[in-house]
């Protein structure tokens, strides 16, 4: 997992370490000392924590004036034991809320487990956004993950599914991602 990096192709488009909006603006890194870690394994060091034990971040792309957020993950999300969606919820996502964003996309092609609890964060995130024309969609869910995920209801609140599967995001620009997904939603 060490050599797995965060996307960095929209680098020149966004960096979250200079926008003073961002949660992890003036963040430092090492990028030769491996110290986070996912169980046993080292993750690469710009791959953002969030709290929990298990899942990493990496704000990909902001922007304020439309409201949209791409965000990529790695690691096991686990709700369960770790409530990783608490940590996600609490402090990032509404951070971001509070700077206008509603829109939100979630890459988790590198999420490579899902152990769910309830859904009220979830519902929570919906609600705060939903009076803005807000959405929450995860792309490219592994498909054990993608039916973790419905077994727990997280499709009430979230946009998951075959459409929003095995996309290949990164030949896209932001914008044009955006627009794209949200084309899909029902």
């Amino acid at each position: 997992m060490h050599d797995i990096e965060p996307f960095f192709n929209w680098r020149e488009l966004y960096n979250p370490l200079e926008d003073s909006k961002s949660p992890f603006f003036k963040q430092e890194y090492d990028e030769f000392q491996y110290s986070n870690k996912i169980y046993n394994y080292y993750i690469h060091p710009l791959w953002d924590s969030i709290g929990s034990e298990t899942l990493y971040i990496k704000v990909l792309y902001a922007d304020y004036e439309e409201g949209n957020a791409i965000i990529e993950l790695i690691g096991e999300w686990n709700d369960c034991i770790n409530n990783d969606i608490m940590y996600l919820k609490r402090d990032i996502i509404d951070a971001m809320i509070e700077e206008g964003i509603n829109r939100f996309i979630l890459l988790c092609d590198h999420v490579f487990n899902y152990h769910g609890s309830d859904d009220c964060y979830y519902e929570e995130w919906k609600d705060d956004i939903s009076d803005q024309g807000g959405f929450i969609i995860l792309v490219n869910l592994q498909e054990h993950v993608l039916s973790e995920m419905k077994l727990f209801g997280l499709q009430y609140h979230v946009q998951l599914g075959k459409q929003f599967q095995e996309l290949n995001w990164r030949k896209m620009n932001p914008m044009n991602l955006t627009e794209f997904l949200e084309a899909k939603i029902k």
